[in-house]
C-alpha cells in the first residue's frame, strides 16, 4: 500500500496524533528497511503498554505502509473512538461469538490484497512478571499458512515506562521524556511450512517460531537476557505469575 492509499482517516489520525508523539517522546527506530515495500505481509509485535499501538503505528506509517490492527470489536463501538477504528478500515475480532471467524477471513483478504495486518500475538498485554513475550495465539500463523506472506517481527520498548500495564490508573509518567524504541527484524523463515495443511501442531510450531523472534530482537533492545521458559496466561483464577512453559513442555501437555 502507498502512501496514495493510506486513505482519509488514516492521514487525519496521524496529524492529530504525530505531533503529540514527537512533543512527549523521544524515537528510536530500527529496521525500517524490513518492512517491505510492495505487496501484502504480516507484522506480529509484543504488547507491554496500552500505547503500543500509537508508537508502532507511528513507526510503520513513516514507512508509507500503514498497519490494519485487529482490535475488540467494542472499539469499534465508542463515538470518535470507533470513527477512527472504522474509517481507517481496523479489523474487529469478536471473541467467543459465531463471528469470531470473520476476523480471519478480513485477515487473509487483506493480506492478499496487498495490505499489512498487524497482530499482537500475545493477545493481550503481557503478564509476564519481566514484561518479556508470553505464549503467543495461533491467528498470525493461521494467515501466515493461509497466504504464504512474509512475517515480520516488531519488539517494542519504553511505552510501558510512560504508562505500565494493568496499573490501577492508567495516568501517564511524561516527565522525564522517555524514548519509545520500535525494532523491526528479518522476516520469520517459514518456507518449510508453505503449502503444508495448518494442523494445530503446525500452527502451535509456528507460533512459538514468531514469539522466539520477537523475544530476541526485544533481549536485544533491553541487552538482557529472556526466561529460559514462556510465561503461559491462562484466563482462569488458577492462572499465576509464575506460569511458564517451554514449547517442549506444552506438546508434552
Amino acid at each position: 500500500m502507498s502512501r496514495r492509499r493510506i486513505g482519509f482517516w488514516y492521514r487525519l489520525a496521524a496529524i492529530l496524533v504525530k505531533p503529540l508523539l514527537r512533543i512527549f517522546f523521544k524515537q528510536d527506530w530500527r529496521g525500517m528497511d524490513r518492512i517491505p515495500a510492495a505487496g501484502g505481509f504480516i507484522t506480529v509485535v509484543n504488547h507491554n503498554s496500552y500505547l503500543d499501538p500509537l508508537s508502532y503505528a507511528h513507526f510503520q506509517y513513516n514507512t508509507g505502509r500503514v498497519p490494519r490492527f485487529l482490535a475488540k470489536n467494542v472499539l469499534f463501538q465508542r463515538g470518535l473512538v470507533g470513527r477512527f477504528m472504522r474509517g481507517t478500515r481496523q479489523i474487529p475480532v469478536y471473541r467467543e461469538t459465531t463471528d469470531a471467524a470473520d476476523a480471519f477471513r478480513a485477515a487473509v483478504d487483506a493480506v492478499q490484497q496487498g495490505e499489512c495486518v498487524a497482530f499482537y500475538p500475545e493477545g493481550t498485554l503481557t503478564r509476564d512478571p519481566g514484561l518479556w513475550p508470553m505464549e503467543g495465539k495461533t491467528g498470525a500463523a493461521r494467515v501466515a499458512m493461509a497466504t504464504g506472506a512474509p512475517v515480520i517481527p516488531v519488539a517494542q520498548w519504553g511505552a510501558h515506562e510512560v504508562m505500565p500495564p494493568y496499573a490501577k490508573t492508567r495516568r501517564l509518567r511524561l516527565l522525564p521524556r522517555r524514548t519509545l524504541i520500535v525494532v523491526a527484524g528479518d522476516p520469520v523463515d517459514l518456507e518449510e511450512f508453505h503449502g503444508l495443511e495448518p494442523t494445530a501442531e503446525r500452527l502451535r510450531e509456528i507460533t512459538d517460531r514468531i514469539m522466539d523472534a520477537i523475544t530476541a530482537l526485544l533481549a536485544e533492545v533491553r541487552q538482557e537476557t529472556p526466561p529460559a521458559e514462556r510465561f503461559v496466561y491462562r484466563k482462569t483464577p488458577q492462572a499465576r505469575p509464575d506460569q511458564r512453559s517451554t514449547p517442549d513442555k506444552e506438546k508434552a501437555e
